[in-house]
């Protein structure tokens, strides 16, 4: 290798999209929630960036894309180019450009996050599978899987719920496969050979549920901390005032989290408001903010 073809990789390294991460680094590590590591989540992003060549040319292409999608996996705490986040290229106007999908595992992780939740069930239904479920006659969905079987058959059906830190039981979201290729019909780019959906259908399908559920359970932050402060508010007015022996008011019932009236199951889902729930590993698999 001569001295001018190394001399030209360094340069194309240097002023590739993996430098243009590296220079707003500033920027993004400014809109991370705190656990996040800008270090890492930098690295890693130049790391997709340079093991895979499509989304390198992509990212060349339109620049301004590439950051608009890291910036959205920032906001989120997600990270990118995993099952959490997925940087994908698609074509636009005839090239390649970046889009980042948000992935079941980071739907799960958001919810978690939020601190409400002890644990959150997401699974797919195949045609070999037994499925049953009732909203108001049945506790929770009972599904039976023959592990043995060689093949499980086509996707059918999918569902998720979470079980909430008190015991409570979300809504139960259970989709068909007609709802699914509706949301699927509705992501950008779902019929591109780069996107998520030809890549990883059943990934695909779980996150569709997740995101449904994200309708009935909290995924922010700042519902914890709004639930710290109305925790610390009651303990000062229960909170006797010096000299005085007044008797500590009773603490209130913890106040329910309500559902949003504009944000209501799609046309045909299925959901409960009291079913019981099995148990999943109380931490998300770290591991796509999404667009549907």
């Amino acid at each position: 290798m001569t001295d001018n073809t190394v001399s030209n990789a360094v340069a194309v390294r240097d002023n590739g999209p993996g430098a243009m991460v590296e220079h707003y680094r500033n920027d993004l590590a400014m809109v991370m929630p705190s656990h996040v590591k800008p270090d890492t989540f930098v690295r890693l992003a130049v790391g997709v960036l340079r093991r895979d060549k499509n989304l390198a040319l992509a990212a060349q292409n339109n620049p301004a894309a590439l950051m608009g999608a890291l910036m959205d996996a920032a906001q989120l705490g997600l990270t990118p180019g995993t099952e959490q986040y997925y940087l994908v290229p698609r074509k636009q106007k005839g090239r390649l450009e970046i889009q980042g999908i948000r992935g079941y595992q980071g739907e799960i992780e958001l919810i978690y996050r939020a601190g409400a939740v002890s644990s959150v069930i997401v699974e797919v239904v195949r045609q070999a599978d037994t499925f049953r479920y009732s909203p108001g006659r049945d506790e929770r969905p009972e599904h039976e899987i023959d592990w043995d079987a060689e093949d499980r058959g086509e996707l059918r059906l999918v569902y998720a719920y979470a079980v909430m830190k008190d015991g409570a039981t979300s809504k139960v979201v259970v989709l068909n496969r007609a709802q699914v290729m509706k949301a699927k019909a509705m992501s950008q780019g779902s019929d591109s050979a780069y996107s998520p959906w030809q890549k990883h259908e059943e990934a695909m399908w779980m996150k569709t549920a997740a995101h449904r559920l994200t309708k009935w359970v909290p995924t922010s932050a700042e519902y914890m901390r709004e639930q710290l402060r109305a925790q610390a508010e009651v303990a000062a007015e229960q909170r006797p005032a010096v000299g005085t022996s007044a008797p500590q008011a009773p603490m209130p019932a913890p106040a329910s989290v309500e559902d949003d009236e504009d944000e209501g199951p799609i046309e045909g889902e299925v959901v409960d408001d009291e079913p019981a729930a099995r148990e999943w590993p109380a931490a998300a698999q770290p591991g796509a903010g999404a667009r549907q």
